[in-house]
């Protein structure tokens, strides 16, 4: 049984349509990547997904039932999200926005217990931001607060993760370490489905990935099934180098297609 699956998603808004007969599905274990050129989908897609954006038509399942069947408190403590350019808009410190990430687990008015401290304190090393915790994110780089927020869904240890564009604004090394670590997690049991616009970064780590193109999945499946020069050329308008170096795919946006 998929961990979450939908078939034949569409959305409209404002007479626009955003997602047409979309159908996907994420096992757990599994990393998977949303690739595709801008405006093709892939935000609208991950927010229907956690039911952020309600579909005009189809419906998501989660374990086995309906999204919408699942509690709100529930829903939190079983599927991180990280949006797109999260901004911290209060002056709070790293420690105090990771720690958000035990929310769904609290009850009013009480204190972190010892799994909360230690699955904060878990998500601050494994993004490498522990030497950061008392400074404030409104004083960090965009990268710096990328892996904030990513701690902070982490913090939750959730069944799932989506994060959207996870490795925007980070340096290369960073790019690299986040992967891993979606990686490690997926392998670990965790689920994780990943917006990305670096098509080497979804042809190493993932495992499966969707192509959208203009709100319809052009295709979908392995990433030597999807990443084909006829694919490349059809969704970006591009001509790619493909190859394999120690085992691990690779590819490298070449040129434009005139």
């Amino acid at each position: 049984m998929s961990l979450i699956s939908a078939e034949q998603l569409s959305v409209t808004i404002d007479d626009k349509q955003l997602l047409e007969d979309v159908s996907f599905h994420v096992e757990q274990g599994e990393l998977i990547g949303l690739i595709g050129p801008n405006g093709a989908g892939k935000s609208t897609l991950l927010k229907t997904l956690i039911g952020l954006t309600e579909p005009t038509s189809g419906r998501v399942i989660f374990k086995g039932h309906p999204l919408t069947d699942l509690p709100m408190a529930a829903r939190g403590r079983q599927i991180g999200y990280v949006a797109q350019g999260s901004i911290c808009h209060w002056p709070m410190t790293v420690q105090k926005v990771v720690e958000m990430g035990r929310l769904p687990y609290q009850r009013l008015f009480r204190q972190k217990n010892a799994a909360d401290i230690a699955a904060i304190n878990a998500a601050l090393k494994t993004f490498d931001i522990t030497h950061l915790k008392d400074r404030l994110v409104s004083t960090l780089s965009g990268g710096e607060r990328a892996r904030v927020m990513l701690a902070r869904a982490h913090a939750g240890t959730p069944h799932i993760l989506f994060a959207d564009e996870p490795t925007a604004d980070l340096d290369p090394g960073h790019q690299l370490q986040v992967m891993n670590v979606l990686q490690a997690q997926a392998r670990a049991g965790m689920a994780c489905v990943v917006v990305l616009h670096d098509l080497n970064l979804a042809s190493r780590f993932c495992d499966r990935l969707y192509l959208l193109q203009n709100g319809r999945l052009k295709a979908a499946g392995p990433v030597a099934d999807v990443l084909k020069p006829t694919h490349l050329k059809q969704a970006y308008g591009i001509e790619a180098l493909l190859g394999l170096h120690q085992d691990e795919n690779y590819i490298v946006p070449w040129r434009l297609i005139s």
